[in-house]
């Protein structure tokens, strides 16, 4: 994704005003600066600046993650102590309160995206240049991504077609029901399928299969399987796409390759703090996730966070090639490498780490807990596959076909083939999905939209959890236009 550098263009603006003083005469010659939101949008580069604003808000998109795995019977919070990251801690317990800043953070950083999509949507019609379609495209398809999120974690959002939110917005505008989130999310997606290639123009960018595969994946949260496994089985079909090795997907070889159907971009060359998480360029998640006070080959130490728990790593068989790929054993890593590393929040320690998402040793710029390189694979296509069989199967559609694409997923592991049909079948898909996607934040919404959130997450309650807290400075501004989750 190109990026800008404003830093030298900046001072040289004001090294050039010192030179030229501020005498009244050249007051008089100077020209208003006029260029507001108002009057932007009147060139092919302001739109595509724009569009690259809207990708950079994914970066921030960590947070959902990393409390993905939290949430979910996968990991622990981890961490230092019992109080490091409180609302981290929280989550993990399912004590969830409106005041948590985590959460608060999904809201912000997933709405600024949306806002920022809008801008360019409400302007749309401003300027005509070829290829804008590509841009109204990818930016529709970015808007359905953050809306998605957003519905997954809180339900019912408030929605404004393709006009910036505006302050009194919150006051009058309500938190649009559920169903009407999800015919947004598809109308964008359905536009961008129809004007994007499954070549992107960068690398990077959003492409037709990462809006079908997107599309796919909310008529399966809804339980509308037929459509899911239209949209799915035709990206199958027609798309690019293949499985890579499993044993270098997570590692910087593996970036963007035949699997990679969408990922956020990551870079370890522009610094970060803390005071602005969002603001790194680097996978922040990455360093959360590092082994605390590691001296050892391959990886960079980190913080401790989100710690598979024993039964993640038991679930796998001994001839599953994804155990050790995707969770370290750190007794058994420590053991072989001579590697050290320390203990942080004791109750929480489990022994295992997120290897997908462990910082490795390279040539990070500034803190290395913050600027890693490593992209996360939002969308891959062996995700695609086992949403397509699950589409398949649940459906009552086509069995044969949905357990050759469970099949696909198993081979690659290094397992055999599985021959039951019918809820058995189901329940294999529901098992692949927990062993593949291990780390990458998906679990808890897969237990949730499925119903199996009760029986599988500690203090769970059916009707309060399968959504979170809308923040409440949030339900606060709008002064009782917005009314809470329930039992919150």
């Amino acid at each position: 994704m190109k990026t800008y550098n404003l830093n030298k263009p900046v001072l040289l603006l004001l090294a050039l005003l010192m030179c030229l003083g501020c005498s009244e005469d050249y007051l008089e010659k100077t020209e208003e600066y006029t260029i507001d939101s108002e009057n932007y949008f009147n060139s092919e580069e302001e739109y595509y600046n724009a569009l690259i604003g809207v990708y950079d808000v994914l970066q921030s998109t960590y947070v959902n993650v990393i409390l993905g795995e939290i949430a979910s019977d996968n990991t622990v919070s981890g961490g230092e102590s019992a109080t490091d990251v409180i609302g981290w801690q929280q989550v993990d317990d399912m004590q969830h309160t409106p005041v948590n800043d985590n959460l608060d953070d999904v809201w912000d950083w997933n709405f600024a995206g949306v806002q920022r999509a809008n801008y360019i949507l409400e302007f749309e019609d401003k300027t005509d240049f070829e290829g804008k379609e590509q841009i109204i495209a990818e930016t529709r398809f970015l808007r359905a991504y953050f809306t998605f999120e957003l519905v997954k974690w809180f339900g019912p959002i408030p929605l404004k077609g393709d006009e910036r939110f505006v302050l009194g917005d919150e006051k009058s505008i309500p938190r649009a029901p559920v169903s009407e989130v999800y015919a947004q999310i598809e109308s964008d997606l359905q536009y961008a399928i129809e004007h994007l290639d499954y070549t992107a123009p960068q690398t990077g960018r959003a492409t037709k299969g990462a809006a079908q595969a997107l599309l796919g994946k909310a008529h399966l949260y809804q339980d509308e399987f037929s459509e899911s496994a239209s949209v799915l089985t035709d990206l199958i079909d027609n798309g690019p796409y293949s499985l890579s090795n499993f044993a270098t997907l997570f590692e910087q070889e593996g970036e963007n390759n035949e699997e990679s159907v969408f990922e956020v971009q990551y870079t370890g060359e522009e610094g970060a703090g803390f005071d602005c998480l969002q603001c790194s360029e680097g996978n922040v998640a990455v360093g959360f996730q590092g082994i605390r006070n590691y001296s050892g080959p391959v990886f960079e130490p980190g913080f401790g966070f989100n710690l598979p728990v024993q039964e993640a790593y038991d679930m796998f068989g001994e001839n599953d090639i994804r155990r050790d790929l995707s969770v370290l054993n750190i007794e058994e890593w420590t053991e072989e490498t001579g590697a050290t590393y320390a203990i942080g929040n004791v109750e929480k320690h489990t022994g295992f780490y997120n290897r997908k998402y462990l910082p490795r040793q390279n040539n990070n710029v500034g803190d290395a807990n913050l600027t890693q390189p490593n992209n996360y694979r939002a969308i891959r296509y062996a995700d695609v596959l086992l949403m397509a069989a699950e589409a398949l199967n649940r459906g009552g559609i086509d069995d044969g076909r949905a357990r050759t694409y469970l099949n696909m997923v198993r081979d690659r592991a290094g397992l055999d083939p599985v021959t039951v049909s019918g809820n058995n079948l189901t329940e294999a898909i529901y098992d692949e999905r927990r062993k593949e996607l291990v780390g990458e934040g998906h679990r808890f919404f897969d237990l949730v939209r499925t119903g199996r959130a009760a029986a599988n997450i500690d203090g769970f309650v059916s009707g309060k959890h399968e959504v979170f807290p809308v923040p409440l400075e949030e339900i606060e501004f709008s002064e009782g236009n917005w009314d809470q989750n329930s039992n919150y």
